[in-house]
């Protein structure tokens, strides 16, 4: 099995970075191949919504040159892909969201390209915010319930814990075995 890992916050040792490690951890133990893209470190242009990507069929199919190919290869080749963000404003950083919107050339609903890159494949969210999960994570999780919805991806569920007390937040014995578990929830759904 692999997972790939998009890492959606702007600080790459941050809170979420913190969240994530156990989680990482225990689908090594059980021999998951781990695949951790940092969408800071990459170069990823806001959807033009020119719709050449709805054109091709059997490929990703955008016109611009950026480093989203290599994350939608990535994401093909896994089994399971997984939204690592923290929560900023009720919604993902501008790294995630540019990522999601270009996600767009993924389905080919809207020209004369055909099919999907992913059907089928599982989704996950790993998220830190700073209200309580209903409050502050919700509005996330309900759009991308959305587009596994409608892009008929298998949402595996969300994990996420509240910053009360910075990193330390993510460091807590709770923490960690809740993102241990879900690890294991994921290998078992």
């Amino acid at each position: 099995m692999q997972v790939c890992i998009l890492m959606g916050s702007p600080r790459l040792n941050g809170n979420t970075a913190e969240l994530v490690k156990p989680f990482i951890d225990e689908l090594e133990m059980n021999n998951v191949q781990v695949v951790y893209i940092t969408l800071a470190d990459k170069n990823i242009f806001f959807c033009r919504g020119c719709y050449a990507c709805q054109n091709m069929t059997g490929e990703y199919g955008c016109q611009q040159n950026d480093d989203m190919q290599e994350i939608v290869s990535q994401i093909v080749h896994s089994d399971c892909f997984v939204l690592a963000t923290p929560i900023y404003s009720w919604y993902c950083p501008a790294e995630m969201k540019a990522m999601l919107d270009r996600f767009f050339g993924m389905n080919k609903f809207y020209g004369r390209g055909k099919g999907s890159l992913w059907e089928g494949k599982k989704c996950a969210i790993i998220a830190t915010h700073g209200y309580d999960a209903k409050y502050g994570a919700e509005p996330f999780e309900t759009g991308i319930k959305r587009l596994c919805e409608h892009s008929n991806l298998d949402y595996a569920g969300m994990y996420s814990v509240r910053d009360e007390d910075d990193k330390a937040s993510f460091q807590t014995v709770e923490a960690i075995n809740g993102a241990k578990m879900f690890a294991r929830v994921l290998l078992t759904k």
